[in-house]
């Protein structure tokens, strides 16, 4: 897959039931445009087919941008849907298909819940991979063997690339066109349709989701008593008091229940009230940083830096609303 080659190369997306539209169009376009500046540098286009399996389990394109001509996909991209992820039976046909398609050299990629389909086949496993962070522990809990990262907006792994929430399409499409097209047409593309090449993460828009329904009534209460108290200070042992748990126990109770440390869960809390302060109020980040139970304001930075990938100044120029106090 490289810049220079001269044939036309192909990208295919494969289409299933409610796939997400603006997607299958945007990136479309997103290829059009990438090929118009290709073929002003002397380099090849982009051929753009839209593959759906037929009532005998066949897969055949129903759009070409260059019809009749034969070959086969470089690149097949599978676009996650706003009603959620395929489930497994539904997933089946395609990831047997694709996993067929794979074997004979193509690059797989997906976007959103397209991820799913993607880890049906079993190639994912023991390798990371990334999804909307909504469906982070849907996806966890159906694919344990897969390292997911719902942080990441792209995870380029060679043969297979992952895309985070709906709209990291536009990133999908820019890593394929850097890796078919080169660099040199990617930035050509993202000027014009004023994508920054890179630079955002999932994690700079993702909230904190708890999980909550583990079944672990103890646990659960001191969920939500943390709730409650947002930015004030607590310990292990306020935590496990509360739960009425040797605090051994708690602390592996509390970690098989939410996949976190009792420190890293409140970690998470605490960045995630000072977002909300961060949007909606002109409060100095010094005061947020106390406001949400931090004493050292330089701590406060460098936590909300792991979490969010962004600093608190960033943070707020780029989501701030606009609010008088």
């Amino acid at each position: 897959m490289t810049a220079g080659a001269a044939r036309t190369l192909e990208v295919g997306l494969v289409l299933y039931r409610d796939c997400q539209t603006a997607m299958v169009h945007g990136i479309t376009d997103l290829f059009a445009i990438a090929t118009f500046f290709s073929r002003e540098h002397g380099g090849p286009a982009l051929r753009v087919s839209h593959w759906q399996m037929n009532e005998c389990g066949d897969f055949h394109r129903t759009f070409d941008t260059d019809p009749g001509k034969p070959g086969r996909p470089d690149v097949l991209v599978v676009p996650g849907r706003l009603t959620g992820p395929a489930g497994i039976e539904e997933a089946r046909p395609y990831a047997r298909w694709l996993l067929d398609r794979h074997a004979h050299g193509v690059t797989l990629a997906a976007s959103c819940g397209g991820s799913f389909i993607l880890a049906a086949t079993g190639l994912l496993a023991g390798r990371a991979a990334t999804t909307h962070w909504q469906f982070a522990e849907d996806f966890r809990s159906r694919f344990p063997d897969v390292r997911m990262d719902p942080d990441r907006m792209v995870i380029d792994d060679g043969d297979i690339v992952t895309a985070g929430g709906l709209m990291a399409w536009t990133d999908l499409g820019m890593r394929i066109v850097d890796r078919l097209l080169g660099p040199a047409v990617t930035i050509e593309t993202g000027k014009f349709l004023l994508i920054d090449p890179s630079g955002r993460e999932q994690k700079h828009y993702s909230s904190f989701a708890p999980r909550l329904t583990h079944g672990d009534e103890a646990i659960l209460k001191v969920q939500h008593w943390l709730q409650e108290r947002a930015g004030r200070p607590t310990s292990i042992t306020d935590m496990a008091d509360q739960a009425r748990l040797e605090e051994r126990t708690f602390l592996r109770r509390f970690k098989t229940a939410t996949g976190m440390k009792p420190t890293e869960y409140v970690q998470h809390l605490r960045i995630g009230k000072a977002r909300e302060l961060l949007e909606f109020t002109k409060r100095p980040i010094d005061q947020v940083a106390w406001t949400v139970g931090y004493e050292d304001a330089a701590s406060f930075r460098r936590v909300f830096n792991r979490i969010v990938g962004l600093s608190p100044g960033e943070y707020r120029n780029r989501f701030a609303a606009n609010v008088a106090a």
